[in-house]
């Protein structure tokens, strides 16, 4: 009998169409971070990976393929970008069947549980200032590694590309004249247009910070820091309030100016953050501007909205860092780009909190306690970034055909505020997993459920257990 209540969640789909919906692709809004190993004081990878469930993060960056962060990233609903070192590419780049190999020991044994969803050759290769890394060697061992993934049938889950610094280009600015550097035009071409055949991202590591701290006198503080007060004019007509986009779109401009700008391709800015500590007399590099960059670098990234040259292509951005690295080499500020110590407290405050993820998190009671480990509960609920249209066929199945008892978030049932498509959903998909066993493939939804380990009832609002 049809419940006059359920009127903005629950559409008369046919069964068909709602089975259609849940297993073809949609479009996330997904914030990613960059989780930097080079310290003697960071949780282990298992920890991590349940803590991270308690947050907005959804996508995670590492710099090798290390198969304790790919085991521990197993069934946890975050997708997972794994590199191939910079001293590696040459050798990956001699015989595919090195790359072959390197893929099958490395990737293919934690698939499909681990969602590895691209390949980063190298880390700023082109600009490391390493005379002993060849241009040519990094082209060829993305070749190589793109064609192992066709030969597995993977080449449309995995994408291949490689990090580039803003040092790649002649000059960024203003953005609509911006090129590649000469002596890099040969090598540029043949990545872009790898990536154009693929369907791979270019991937950009961009920090207005050190723009900021290098030139303080001609770079307004609260245009590097993401600000809207602040307007810069491109001379073909375009208006940047802050810098971060200035610098993807400087990026497009180079792109097209190798003739690949009618091609298809997203940008992805692979690295970008604040420090939180720099050298002496560094007056940029504090907690209260870390905070405010970062705050407003995920609220762009989950914005889903793009740059002033293509509005609305999104931009897809992966945090750097999630810790501070004590090991890493550099200065100061380089060991300070985190948004977490590594006993697990907050470098400064910063929310990645999400109502409906697990009921753990960072901080440094989560990080020692037992609260976020795997116990005898599990619940199921939906991604923080999954697309409402997805979700909405989600609830019409569980609630209809899935057979859930939905009665609670009905209009009067305690599960019915907040009346948001994400929230009624969580608990559909929660009752949904409970009834058919608690199987990880039962909270899978093509990809919009999350199994968690904290309890995510509210309130007089109770998600079943089994």
């Amino acid at each position: 009998m049809e419940n006059p209540h359920l009127h903005s969640h629950l559409s008369p789909l046919p069964l068909l169409l709602l089975l259609l919906l849940l297993g073809s692709a949609y479009g996330v809004s997904a914030v990613g971070v960059n989780y930097g190993t080079l310290g003697n004081n960071l949780p282990p990878p298992k920890k991590v990976a349940q803590l991270l469930q308690a947050t907005l993060i959804d996508r995670v960056k590492i710099y090798d393929s290390n198969p304790d962060i790919l085991a521990a990233f197993s069934n946890t609903g975050i997708d997972l970008v794994v590199a191939v070192e910079n001293r590696l590419v040459a050798n990956l780049s001699k015989d595919p069947s090195v790359a072959a190999q390197w893929l099958a020991s490395r990737v293919a044994p934690f698939l499909p549980a681990t969602s590895v969803v691209a390949i980063a050759v190298g880390n700023e290769y082109l600009t490391s200032g390493d005379d002993k890394l060849e241009p040519n060697d990094l082209v060829q061992a993305m070749q190589n590694l793109h064609a192992a993934l066709v030969a597995r049938g993977l080449d449309r889950k995995i994408k291949v590309s490689t990090p580039h610094s803003m040092a790649v280009l002649a000059a960024s600015f203003p953005p609509s004249s911006s090129t590649f550097a000469m002596t890099l035009l040969p090598t540029m071409t043949s990545i872009v247009e790898f990536l154009a055949d693929t369907g791979a991202p270019f991937m950009i590591n961009a920090y207005p910070y050190f723009a900021y701290r290098d030139n303080p006198t001609s770079v307004n503080l609260e245009y590097a820091l993401l600000g809207n007060k602040t307007t810069v004019r491109d001379p073909k007509g375009y208006v940047y309030t802050n810098m971060l986009d200035a610098q993807i779109d400087a990026v497009r401009s180079a792109i097209g100016a190798l003739g690949f700008g009618n091609r298809s391709m997203e940008i992805t800015v692979s690295e970008s953050g604040w420090p939180s500590k720099g050298e002496d007399g560094d007056k940029a590099a504090t907690p209260e501007n870390a905070r405010t960059y970062n705050t407003r670098l995920i609220e762009r990234a989950q914005a889903n909205r793009g740059t002033p040259m293509r509005p609305e292509e999104r931009v897809e951005i992966f945090v750097f860092a999630l810790f501070n690295e004590n090991k890493k080499q550099g200065g100061v500020p380089e060991r300070n780009f985190g948004l977490f110590n590594g006993d697990g407290s907050k470098s400064y405050d910063v929310d990645l909190s999400c109502q409906f993820c697990s009921g753990g998190g960072f901080g440094e009671k989560a990080v020692g306690s037992s609260t976020a480990a795997r116990g005898p509960s599990v619940w199921c609920v939906a991604k923080p970034h999954a697309e409402e249209g997805v979700l909405q066929a989600v609830v019409d199945f569980c609630c209809g055909p899935g057979g859930v008892d939905c009665r609670e978030v009905y209009e009067g049932g305690e599960c019915y505020m907040p009346e948001k498509v994400h929230a009624h959903a969580s608990y559909a998909m929660n009752a949904y997993y409970q009834m058919h066993g608690r199987n990880y493939w039962n909270c899978d939804f093509k990809g919009t459920g999350l199994v968690t380990f904290g309890d995510p009832s509210y309130g007089r609002c109770r998600y079943s257990q089994q």
